[in-house]
């Protein structure tokens, strides 16, 4: 393939239309002709102009001579970090180019690193609105300039190159010396050398090879559902904390992780003391023993550990050298072991029970022999530990070149070819050795003796004593058999040795790598102190202290025996929940669920799980309760401190599957009245500006209704949805951390009021609409411009459209804080830099300076005092001249008024108008709330005069059928009177600039000033609606008399008839209507039943 450069590729002239983006197709010919001249000229290929003229043309030739560069191309994409902007004249220069004549991007990994990723720097790719908007006309397109990288969003440039240094110099493993070279290590333990035998012996060969498979099956699930997760993604540190955390959150992760990196520090313990027991064995042998057995083995173990440790803090690479050289001990142990049951045997060894292969020593080892203390279960929970180990090496998945190739590899082979050991060993001792031997080289079998079937009766020697006394050798006395039968006996001791060994140098390396990446992601702040990593390898030092102390405490104990089958349990719990991991992401279907291990079925998942669980109670119920326990308790823990992580884990995806779920299912259902509940649109602006008006909503929608806080945002569009995505997550995060459960949503529209229709009819979602739409009293309106009183009363029409009921919220002071909110957050501003600026001066201070006039130079260029004075001059005194006290302390105080515990009083619940009961409802379920259940409620209802008696007890029994309490009733028979001479005086005093006046001009004159101002308020509609007028003004009066004590009022919203009511004359109303009272939520519900008497 030949790709054909010109040089003046950057050189085309710019197009006359300088407003739009053009890409120009480009026409070239390979100056240098090689490989050209033989072929006729291959098709053309065109590249879309965005321009009006396509002057140039591209030309890819694809010619068998170039095979080469072609096959090239993807080698030399892979170093396109030093290509040269300009460079046009290689051949590869279109591959690497291809998006560099354009702001948009080609795919890049660079894009999608995490912030800070120690594989790369992250590069951010052009936002949309970069090559949406049009393009500036001063701005020239450089090439590669689609490629830079966001010094702001990633890291600063000496980390990225320390980060880069760190790389290099890492000590990497692959997946034989990561992997498998651990995993075989740790699941060939000391149970190979002196328990199988007497597994087999207790089991026979047949149960033992359901007891192995059965542990297999086990471990082969738990690896396949790691090998799923772990490919799932890029895997760092922390194995199998990093794996369920990522995968089911940091509540199961950060529970799961502490006891796995507490049992993988125990466990260094519980191998030191086998290997000490051992060494003890043979001190007693050659009566060597140092002071006793148990401090011996204290003595000895202690030892063991501080050289084990030493070991690990030398470097991962040292530890991986130890592993190997006890690899190779335990491989020739295990080849010495099958090479000694072929060597014939002697009769020394005849008389301890080895005969070489037999037939007949086979078929009576094939059935199982149970002592009357033991049983399947009680021999699977023995052997069982002996299967665990598989996490060896994922626990260093830090450390791993590959982990996603190298885990899944590693772990998996480890287990076949461990089985196939376990397999062969069992079946070699079972073919063997007999059950029982005396040991006695006299015991032959007498001429004409009957054997009863007895394999060692048939070969020559008769161990029937056996049957009625303890023999010291055979299958189920002798922990020893396979010393015996390898071909050099301290062979065996020696794989003893490497397999203690090398199981406890595992976890002592494991349990540091875990606990640093738990304490890493800052789950439990008290463990924050071991996070910290050391050198090029970021070796955890202070982790591997704290095990080593662990494992020390737990050596000088000198008694595992109980706490080993804690271990086990803690082992396979997290086992569990691997498999619990991968079940869960698979079922909850989230498109980030794409694992490469492709060998994986969810259902088999959960069967694991299920498995490990069992297992757990079959080794030791006790053991599993406890670690249940446990692990309940830190969970319960994790999840009460909420730790600000988001890994996106599948309880996340589940939660959302479920969310839809049940919206979906809802929409199945029809709406019962039983089941109303207020769903609001609340016209907050930003959450934090009015915050009472949201906490009052809130009081009667937290925990029982849908509560949208709604931001209108009017203005030029671009302008406006630049802001209004810029605040999303800042002000859905304000309602988190306030712990209000309300959501925020905004528009941008070319008014308020188109804005809030649009969020009336699309807000929500499926059956979870707003039924509500609650807004603050427009308190300012006799001073608001005219187009903001027709948007505000032209909301109230648009919800009663729509059938939404309208909430209107009226306080003293009003709930407008943002102005208060400004001034806080520019101190806030002037206090760190005042804090910087003491902070500078003070380093500078502890400095030493160099002397002289060179030294004051220096300080003041440090102190960067011309760009900080003018700053400091002009907004500080600005700010300081303002002192706290100018500010409006009412209005804060009135803010936070709903958040306050209310206390002994009354809601008062004016329920004048049937609007379908919300105007109850509202106030009953305030009563319900901790902070208003000291308030009773007092309900006023019109009625009348001659007949308030018989309506007090009327509305008395259907509040009782509507089984709501309440304080009082009281009927107010005198609401249709006449107010007060002053009381109208001030109503009428408050429309006067707003009226047309126009019965006292002539019909010209009027007919024109109806059509110059037709927002004013006519006489004609004044007196049409007088008695309206007279009953809000009335109102008002019946309110000051009876609610003026009141901790709330709630009171029917009256209604303007649309074309009949002008927005000044409703405004009016309401504003005499609420004058000088306690906070008044005026509700008129969508004249639908929310409340209901039947059951």
């Amino acid at each position: 393939m030949s790709l054909n450069n010109s040089s003046n590729i950057f050189l085309d002239s710019v197009p006359s239309n300088t407003n739009r983006f053009q890409v120009n197709v480009i026409n070239e010919s390979h100056e240098s002709g090689e490989g050209l001249n033989d072929n006729t000229d291959p098709p053309h290929y065109e590249e879309t102009s965005f321009g009006d003229e396509a002057q140039n043309r591209l030309r890819i030739s694809f010619r068998p001579g170039n095979q080469e560069c072609y096959d090239n191309f993807g080698e030399t994409a892979k170093t396109d970090a030093s290509f040269q902007a300009y460079d046009s004249h290689t051949n590869t220069y279109y591959l690497q180019t291809f998006g560099h004549n354009t702001v948009d991007a080609v795919p890049k990994i660079e894009y999608y690193r995490n912030t800070g990723s120690i594989s790369g720097p992250k590069v951010n790719r052009p936002s949309l609105l970069e090559i949406h908007e049009q393009l500036a006309k001063n701005v020239a397109v450089a090439p590669g300039s689609a490629d830079r990288v966001a010094n702001g969003d990633g890291m600063p440039g000496d980390e990225q190159a320390e980060n880069k240094e760190d790389q290099t110099g890492a000590v990497k493993f692959g997946w034989v010396k990561g992997v498998l070279v651990r995993c075989m290590l740790n699941i060939w333990g000391v149970m190979l050398f002196i328990r199988l035998s007497w597994i087999v012996g207790e089991a026979g060969i047949g149960l033992g090879f359901i007891i192995i498979g059965l542990s297999v099956v086990v471990t082969t699930l738990t690896g396949i559902s790691m090998s799923a997760i772990c490919t799932n993604g890029v895997v760092r540190g922390g194995g199998a904390y990093y794996l369920i955390s990522r995968s089911l959150g940091p509540e199961f992760g950060g529970s799961i992780g502490l006891i796995f990196a507490f049992a993988n520090a125990v466990a260094v313990a519980m191998y030191v003391v086998g290997f000490a027991e051992t060494v003890v064995d043979l001190l007693k042998e050659s009566d060597s023993l140092m002071v006793d057995p148990t401090n011996d083995i204290r003595i000895i173990g202690t030892i063991t550990v501080v050289i084990l440790l030493g070991i690990s803090v030398a470097g991962m690479e040292w530890e991986a050298k130890a592993q190997v050289l006890l690899l190779v001990i335990l491989l020739i142990a295990i080849a010495n072991f099958f090479i000694g049951t072929v060597i014939p045997s002697n009769n020394e060894k005849k008389s301890r029970g080895f005969f070489n292969y037999q037939a007949s020593i086979f078929a009576e080892n094939f059935g199982p022999s149970f002592e009357q203390d033991q049983g399947f279960f009680s021999v699977f929970a023995i052997f069982f530990p002996a299967a665990t180990g598989i996490l060896a090496g994922a626990n260093i998945s830090g450390d791993l070149e590959d982990p996603q190739d190298a885990i899944p590899r590693g772990t998996m082979l480890a287990i076949f070819i461990t089985t196939i050991a376990y397999l062969g060993v069992a079946i070699c001792v079972g073919a063997c050795v007999v059950r029982d031997a005396t040991g006695n080289l006299n015991d032959t079998v007498i001429s004409g003796m009957n054997c009863n079937g007895s394999a060692a009766c048939g070969l020559g020697y008769d161990f029937s004593k056996c049957r009625h006394e303890r023999c010291p050798y055979g299958l189920m006395n002798n922990f020893q058999v396979m010393s015996m039968v390898s071909g050099f006996g301290p062979l065996i001791t020696a794989g003893i040795f490497s397999a203690t060994l090398s199981s406890a140098l595992a976890s002592l390396v494991s349990a540091p790598k875990v606990f640093q990446a738990l304490c890493k992601d800052n789950i439990y702040k008290a463990l924050q102190f071991f996070a910290k990593g050391y050198g090029k390898n970021n070796e955890p030092l202070r982790g591997y202290v704290l095990t080593f102390l662990i494992a020390l405490a737990f050596i000088l104990i000198a008694e595992l025996n109980t706490i080993a089958p804690i271990i086990s349990n803690f082992f396979l719990a997290s086992y569990a929940l691997i498999n619990f991991s991968c079940f869960h992401a698979s079922y909850a279907k989230s498109p980030g669920w794409r694992p490469a291990y492709g060998i994986y079925n969810m259902w088999v998942s959960l069967f694991g799980a299920i498995l490990c669980c069992a297992v757990m109670f079959i080794i030791n119920w006790k053991a599993a309760v406890i670690t249940y326990v446990i692990e309940f308790f830190l969970y319960i823990y994790v999840t009460y401190k909420k730790p600000d992580v988001n890994w996106g884990s599948s309880t996340q995806a589940l939660s959302y599957v479920s969310a839809l779920d049940n919206a979906l299912e809802l929409t199945t259902v029809e709406d019962h009245v039983k089941n109303f509940r207020p769903q609001c649109i609340v016209l907050t602006g930003g959450p934090m500006t009015r915050p009472a008006l949201l906490d009052i909503t809130h009081a009667f929608t937290k925990n029982s209704g849908l509560c949208i806080c709604c931001e209108v945002f009017v203005g030029p569009r671009k302008l406006c949805v630049k802001e209004m995505n810029s605040g999303m997550a800042k002000k859905q995060a304000w309602l988190i951390k306030n712990k209000i459960k309300a959501f925020y949503a905004a528009v941008a529209a070319d008014c308020f009021r188109d804005g809030v229709r649009s969020l009336l009819q699309a807000s929500g979602l499926g059956r979870m609409k707003p039924n509500t739409l609650v807004v603050g009293y427009k308190k300012n309106w006799r001073k608001a411009p005219l187009a903001e009183i027709e948007n505000y009363v032209g909301i109230i029409h648009d919800a009663f459209d729509f059938e939404i009921g309208v909430v209107i919220v009226r306080i003293t002071q009003g709930f407008d804080i943002s102005q208060v909110l400004q001034v806080q957050e520019e101190l806030e501003k002037l206090e760190q830099e005042r804090l910087a600026l003491e902070a500078t001066i003070k380093d500078n201070e502890c400095e030493e300076g160099s002397g002289g006039i060179r030294g004051l130079f220096k300080k003041a260029s440090k102190l960067n005092i011309t760009k900080l004075a003018p700053r400091k001059d002009g907004s500080v005194n600005t700010i300081q001249s303002m002192h706290v006290g100018e500010f409006n302390q009412k209005l804060v105080e009135a803010s936070t008024q709903f958040k306050k515990k209310q206390g002994k009083g009354t809601i008062d619940v004016w329920w004048l108008f049937d609007d379908g009961g919300l105007t109850l409802l509202i106030p009953y379920i305030l009563t319900l709330r901790k902070k208003w259940k000291d308030c009773k409620l007092r309900i006023y209802v019109g009625g009348k005069i001659n007949r308030i008696e018989e309506e007090k007890i009327t509305m008395a029994s259907l509040l009782s059928k509507f089984r709501i309490k309440f304080a009082d009733i009281h009927i107010i028979g005198d609401i249709n009177i006449k107010p007060n001479k002053e009381s109208w005086k001030v109503f009428e005093e408050m429309i006067e600039p707003y009226r047309l006046h126009e019965s006292c001009k002539d019909l010209t004159t009027a007919e024109k000033l109806k059509r110059e101002t037709p927002w004013k308020i006519t006489d004609a509609e004044l007196e049409a609606v007088k008695e309206k007028s007279f009953r809000q003004v009335r109102l008002n009066e019946l309110l000051q008399e009876h609610s003026r004590a009141a901790n709330l009022i709630v009171l029917s919203l009256p209604v303007a008839r649309k074309g009949s009511i002008s927005d000044l004359l409703y405004l009016a109303w309401l504003e005499i209507l609420t004058k000088n009272l306690p906070p008044v939520l005026l509700v008129r519900g969508n004249h639908k039943n929310v409340l209901t008497f039947y059951s």
